[in-house]
């Protein structure tokens, strides 16, 4: 089917998203929280350590911008999209993510959700989709949230739309500030998922082989949920309050198993960062910034 340009400015319909205190403890191990250390992050890998109240990671708001309109914990990832054509979920793939927080969230809450599809783009093969969704206080309507999903529609490119342009980035002359090694689980995807991303590209062998890949792949949110992880203890002093907003593009796949090296370049109001997998790439053009109060 090919892309409908009439979808730009189509409104997502409100929806009232839901967490509770597990759902946040269950995302934080989904990316890999107390993985090397199970006494380590204990502000987010448990609820009732002595002297260590419970704190969400801030990448948990990329999550819960995705999650569906029936007030239950799973993600509807083809909701972005939907309006722009009738595509299947195999040829979806996240292609940047954007995140902005306006504060800590806390443990647990409700937050409504409204957005709009932004742009439709022409890459050539493949089009791209991009969507903004705000998450907001339902009582006084405070922004708790936003976000930007770029998700790629393969092979429904040539639409002779606009490209779009890509901002200035680079790495900073010199090595990385600071390098962090995460290890991934062999069961990575499978523990992720359970915060509510059910697509089985990254559990079913058989539907990644459809979607012509050789085996189930992490997902991209995974990936970057590793990455805000360095930024939130590297840039922010482990204070979640500080974390502002973090951007990066997919750049590759990860196999659960892997190994990710997060390369981080601090500035004077954030940092620049990139995710590698060997000399691999997956999370490239990797901006943050410090949240100002």
């Amino acid at each position: 089917m090919s892309i409908d340009l009439d979808a730009v400015g189509q409104s997502h319909p409100s929806r009232t998203i839901t967490w509770s205190s597990s759902q946040a403890l269950l995302y934080a191990l989904g990316v890999g929280a107390g993985g090397s250390d199970a006494h380590d992050e204990l502000a987010f890998t448990a609820e009732n350590s002595h002297g260590t109240p419970q704190q969400v990671l801030p990448t948990f708001a990329a999550v819960l911008a995705m999650r569906g309109g029936d007030e239950s914990d799973l993600c509807d990832v083809m909701s972005l999209v939907r309006g722009a054509g009738d595509f299947s979920l195999a040829q979806i793939l996240h292609g940047e993510q954007t995140l902005i927080l306006h504060g800590a969230l806390p443990v647990a809450g409700t937050a409504t959700a409204t957005g709009s599809i932004s742009a439709v783009r022409d890459k050539g093969r493949h089009a791209v989709v991009e969507s903004v969704v705000e998450l907001r206080n339902p009582v006084s309507g405070a922004l708790l949230a936003e976000t930007v999903t770029s998700l790629i529609v393969r092979d429904e490119g040539g639409f002779g739309g606009d490209p779009g342009t890509t901002p200035a980035w680079e790495v900073p002359e010199g090595p990385a500030d600071v390098t962090l090694t995460y290890p991934t689980r062999r069961d990575q995807a499978l523990l992720y998922r359970l915060s509510g991303d059910r697509n089985p590209l990254h559990s079913d062998p058989w539907f990644a082989r459809s979607a012509g890949l050789e085996q189930p792949i992490l997902h991209g949110l995974c990936t970057y949920g590793f990455a805000g992880r360095a930024l939130l203890h590297e840039v922010c002093g482990a204070d979640p309050d500080r974390f502002g907003s973090m951007s990066a593009r997919f750049t590759s796949k990860v196999i659960p198993g892997e190994t990710l090296d997060v390369s981080v370049w601090r500035m004077t109001d954030g940092a620049v960062f990139r995710a590698q997998v060997g000399e691999r790439v997956v999370l490239d053009r990797g901006t943050f910034r410090l949240r100002t109060p």
